[in-house]
């Protein structure tokens, strides 16, 4: 009997062992981070004021892919958040811009427009939210499923389609309503907020952070990595005669969107991640058997980004006090799971164009080409070769989409109309590429420019025309800056994983942000996105 208890204590300890490490065999939590505008450069370009806990910390003990890249045109935040959580790109999972023309509805639709559902929570007109329109399941949407709906998925930011795309189908998501201060959700998820979201927004702490002055985090000329503050190629708040420090934003607020105005600041992402945290709590993430999955998106930087540009001083100081945001999102993840239980990947959903017109003060090659006039030359032309008509039903994208019954009715042939268009486009500044929506649909382009249209071009819902202008030139006006082309200026940004099982190191190969989901799959042993079309990052998944 004594040997009979002895052999049933090993057995039991040795159960208890098998069972420890199958629960280290998973991360109690993925936190997916997408920073909304952020070049890849800038982890090095401000490093020497980055704190040891922050990005640098995210560096040194986790796995880069430095030469990370988008791999389709066009690059914008509804795409950028679709294709990370897809493993693939816009030609199959149907976002194919912010906004998009529909030619059924003869309209202009919104990514995550779904007029089926309404607010819960905030106010009405931003309550039309679900990811109806997303054609594909995402990295989060198979955790959920791999686990029969026992993980928990929440996808938080300012803006709703970074939150909405990323929790998928089958998460939750909150996003911040700039009418009324709080965060909020749409009946596709809830009938009601849960408790903890009311609680948070009843401590209205975007009013706290809109009674502060954004100042520079340290003195300012110690900016040395940003050119002068006050220029003439900066966008102003308005209610402010200079793109400069301070800047008072309870003063500020009363004419820049009231609440709306966080967004536009480094407290935005504070806010955001404030929010986050109490997702965490409120909801248990990471407490049960299950691994659960937060996806974060930081909107704040993209706001800021587009008005200032990338070598402004605001840009700079956004991303030092980032840098503290994501250190005390670590310290708080280390505190709570224990550092070896849980995973983090940093990327984003596009980078970002220099401003055009300070490039060309500096004589670099570059504009602004004025789509308005060249439309209505081209409509023009149209209208003098064939008879006067609404040849053009829509601009928007960098694409055209033609009026297909008039070209019917003027017995015209579609492709050979669009190969004229293309031509004529050709003539003006700025404009380098023209591709049709024939050759989209019946040549494979496996190179350059073509080739990332194609991967960007839907069949079902782009346009007859495609339009790439030369490097350095934007269609936006005198101050700030944008995104949107397939140069490395845009497609170049931080694809950086943290954390549980990831080795240290670095990499200069190729990579492309659809590469993301399919290493979490491949890292979790679950089923990939069903339209994913990347690779997992073998230098991750694959230890030696």
């Amino acid at each position: 009997m004594k040997k009979f208890g002895i052999i049933f204590l090993l057995c039991v300890l040795a159960s208890s062992s098998m069972q420890a490490q199958s629960q280290a065999d998973k991360p109690k939590l993925i936190v997916g981070i997408v920073v909304d505008q952020m070049r890849q450069e800038y982890l090095y370009r401000f490093a020497d004021r980055y704190s040891d806990g922050g990005f640098k910390r995210m560096m040194k003990d986790g796995f880069m892919m430095k030469n990370g890249h988008y791999n389709y045109i066009p690059t914008y935040t509804g795409p950028g958040h679709a294709s990370v959580y897809t493993g693939t790109t816009p030609a199959t999972h149907g976002i194919i811009g912010n906004d998009w023309y529909v030619k059924s509805l003869d309209r202009m639709i919104y990514c995550a427009e779904d007029t089926l559902v309404t607010n819960v929570g905030g106010s009405a007109e931003n309550g039309f939210i679900s990811p109806r329109n997303l054609l594909t399941t995402t990295i989060t949407d198979e955790l959920r499923i791999s686990t029969q709906k026992r993980s928990k998925v929440v996808g938080v930011a300012i803006k709703d389609r970074g939150a909405s795309m990323p929790a998928g189908h089958l998460g939750d998501a909150y996003w911040f309503d700039t009418n009324t201060g709080e965060f909020m959700t749409s009946t596709y998820y809830h009938d009601k907020l849960p408790e903890w979201v009311e609680k948070f927004n009843a401590k209205k702490s975007v009013d706290s952070y809109l009674s502060q002055t954004w100042n520079t985090l340290y003195p300012i000329e110690t900016y040395t990595a940003s050119m002068v503050d006050d220029n003439p190629f900066e966008g102003k708040f308005s209610g402010k005669d200079t793109p400069t420090f301070p800047y008072d934003l309870k003063e500020l607020r009363q004419t820049n969107g009231d609440f709306g105005l966080v967004s536009a600041t480094p407290f935005g992402n504070s806010m955001t991640l404030d929010f986050a945290i109490a997702a965490l709590e409120g909801e248990k993430m990471g407490m049960g058997e299950d691994t659960d999955f937060l996806a974060l998106s930081f909107s704040s930087p993209d706001y800021i980004g587009h008005r200032f540009g990338p070598q402004s001083k605001e840009v700079e100081d956004n991303y030092l006090r980032l840098d503290q945001d994501i250190e005390r999102l670590l310290n708080y993840l280390d505190k709570t799971y224990g550092k070896d239980n849980y995973v983090v990947f940093l990327s984003a959903d596009h980078a970002v164009a220099e401003i055009a017109t300070h490039m060309v003060s500096e004589n670099v090659p570059g504009g602004n080409v004025r789509t308005g006039i060249v439309n209505t030359e081209l409509l023009n032309y149209l209208s003098a070769t064939y008879g006067e008509g609404d040849w053009i039903k829509n601009s928007s994208n960098g694409q055209l989409f033609l009026n297909h019954e008039l070209i019917h009715e003027k017995k015209l042939t579609q492709e050979d109309l669009e190969n004229e268009i293309a031509l004529f486009l050709l003539k003006f500044d700025g404009i380098k590429e023209v591709y049709t929506g024939t050759a989209m649909r019946t040549s494979a382009f496996t190179k350059g420019r073509a080739e990332l249209l194609q991967m960007g071009y839907n069949h079902k819902s782009s346009g007859d025309i495609m339009i790439i202008l030369e490097p350095g030139w934007l269609t936006g006006g005198a101050t700030g800056t944008s995104h949107g082309t397939g140069y490395t200026y845009d497609t170049n940004v931080p694809i950086l994983f943290y954390g549980w099982n990831v080795p240290a190191g670095e990499s200069s190969r190729y990579a492309t942000i659809t590469d993301i989901a399919p290493t979490l799959s491949m890292m979790l042993n679950i089923k990939l996105p069903n339209g994913a079309t990347g690779q997992p990052i073998l230098e991750i998944t694959d230890k030696k």
